[in-house]
């Protein structure tokens, strides 16, 4: 009895230990990547966001997408849309600066519920949603569900199907338990993190260079909290839960738009995601030699590509035919 003491004791103060630095990590995090936009309340939780431009103009609203935040948008592609569009930049529930109150909000139709409330309270309708990944599927789940909301899709390396197993890079997130991902994420996640942070980019990134100030200009630190860990974990399993049956339903999304992927995308298939869903209307185009963070890495091509989608729609482009691709 004496020996399982001892060892018990010796857990609870290397879980104490840990979290004491998984705090210390956290509040570098913050102060690394402060908030710089606005909050707006929604059910279920908060939406933080970023907007530039005019808002008298086409609006474009951005969704990065798995453990991101909107910094993944403003470092480079939102100045480069705002002088010609009203642009926002929004947290999903959860992630950066937004809150989400409970795991069942992670699900897509949730996602896109609280997204849709923060557009209508913002008063924003036809505009052109870019998803960069898991915001992709969630782009889908808006233009699905509240299609007043939504006048086309310019989707970046998204998410359209079901996955076969979720990537390796995000295996450890793969958590189904509520109390286990809270322990994790309050103690073993954040250092963990903050240590395989290198390879973790690099396999993100694959083939291409993450860039030297992702952790505060790109808003990585934000990452080191055990929010994040959390809420990524949840998507994880969210996404899981409710993509088949958003999969189910393309026969009857009438949002024209378009995908755009680098061919060389290590975490999502290209040829998965992207042709399947020129049968329902959208367009595909590649990147040659691109990984999957073409946001950043890829951000002029990204620009002219939603630009040619906002302009489409500005035009009155009209929806190809199933099985035609747009043009």
């Amino acid at each position: 009895m004496t020996t399982l003491l001892i060892l018990l004791t010796i857990f609870a103060v290397f879980l104490l230990a840990m979290n004491l630095w998984t705090r210390s990590l956290m509040r570098e995090g913050l102060k690394t990547v402060p908030q710089m936009g606005q909050i707006l309340p929604v059910r279920g939780g908060r939406i933080h966001y970023v907007e530039k431009g005019d808002p008298n103009a086409q609006t474009i609203v951005m969704i990065h997408g798995l453990a991101g935040q909107l910094q993944h948008y403003t470092y480079a592609l939102v100045d480069k849309l705002a002088d010609e569009y009203h642009v926002i930049a929004l947290d999903r529930p959860g992630c950066g600066y937004s809150t989400r109150d409970s795991a069942d909000l992670a699900l897509l139709p949730e996602q896109a519920r609280m997204i849709a409330e923060f557009l209508e309270a913002k008063e924003v309708s036809g505009a052109v949603l870019v998803g960069h990944s898991l915001g992709g599927a969630v782009s889908l789940a808006i233009a699905l569900d509240f299609p007043e909301r939504v006048g086309g899709l310019a989707l970046l390396a998204p998410l359209t199907q079901k996955l076969p197993g979720t990537p390796s890079v995000f295996k450890p997130l793969e958590i189904r338990t509520q109390w286990l991902r809270r322990l994790i994420g309050n103690t073993l996640a954040v250092p963990i993190a903050a240590k395989t942070a290198p390879h973790t980019l690099g396999a993100v990134f694959d083939p291409e260079t993450p860039p030297s100030d992702f952790l505060d200009r790109a808003g990585g630190a934000l990452g080191l909290r055990p929010s994040a860990f959390v809420t990524a974990s949840e998507d994880v399993i969210g996404v899981d839960l409710s993509i088949s049956e958003q999969v189910a339903r393309y026969d009857a999304l009438r949002t024209p738009g378009a995908i755009l992927y680098g061919t060389e995308d290590a975490i999502l298939s290209a040829p998965h995601h992207g042709p399947p869903m020129e049968r329902f209307g959208l367009g595909y185009e590649v990147i040659e030699g691109a990984g999957h963070m073409i946001p950043i890495t890829e951000p002029d091509r990204c620009a002219a590509f939603i630009a040619g989608v906002a302009s489409g729609i500005a035009a009155g482009v009209a929806l190809p035919q199933e099985g035609q691709p747009m043009i």
